[in-house]
């Protein structure tokens, strides 16, 4: 009994001091408080959007880019059935062909062959002129045309509908317009009044992007920016 009264209860050490006590181990107050986390997650998300809008933004320059490009090669597809005698119909071999941009139907553009000789698009023929119908990608849209008069010529006359037309055995371009819905005085019947030098043709993408289709009297196409 002597023994027993000599013995003490070890002290209760808490899980607190021992991790204090530990070699290596950080103190109780370590860590992230709300602000911290709060200004990390918003610096994560500003940085986010600022990706997100710049790519998209890109995108839709990109196929922009490309749907001018699009236009580009249908017209030097238009110019090379021109000058290489496609056949129209079972027997037709001496048509021109030629495209026709319109704001009155900015989502299309149509090539046709110019089986009549007028050197525009005639809707009324039978059968029918048409050869291809584009279709522009939604949200895309020919939003302005214009034709320039004179080799040296800067300004660029509105215009409501434009139709260039290839006849062998040249590659040169016999530009049309139209003003104000009328039709299109054509070129080919009145050549020394109604041709026109260069043909603008505008493409807007839903962002408001910009770009120009030219097309010379000489043959030549380019994409431009505005």
């Amino acid at each position: 009994m002597a023994n027993a009264s000599l013995w003490t209860r070890p002290a209760r050490v808490s899980q607190r001091d021992v991790s204090l006590s530990a070699p290596g181990a950080l103190p109780a107050q370590a860590g992230f408080t709300l602000i911290e986390l709060l200004v990390v997650c918003a610096i994560i998300i500003i940085i986010t959007a600022i990706i997100l809008v710049n790519n998209n933004k890109f995108g839709g320059t990109v196929t922009l880019e490309n749907f001018a490009y699009d236009v580009a090669l249908s017209l030097r597809q238009t110019q090379v059935y021109g000058i290489a005698v496609e056949r129209f119909g079972t027997n037709t071999f001496n048509t021109g062909y030629g495209m026709q941009f319109t704001l009155a139907n900015p989502n299309t553009y149509l090539l046709f062959a110019d089986e009549n000789g007028t050197g525009v698009y005639d809707v009324s023929a039978t059968p029918s002129e048409i050869v291809q119908s584009n279709t522009i990608q939604t949200g895309y849209a020919i939003t302005a045309l214009c034709a320039i008069p004179d080799v040296n010529g800067t300004t660029c006359t509105p215009a409501t509908e434009i139709d260039i037309v290839y006849v062998r055995p040249e590659p040169d371009a016999y530009i049309s317009i139209g003003q104000g819905g009328g039709a299109p005085v054509s070129c080919i019947k009145n050549r020394n009044t109604a041709c026109y030098y260069e043909a603008h043709i505008t493409l807007t993408s839903p962002k408001g992007d910009t770009r120009d289709v030219v097309v010379d009297a000489t043959g030549q196409i380019s994409v431009q920016l505005q």
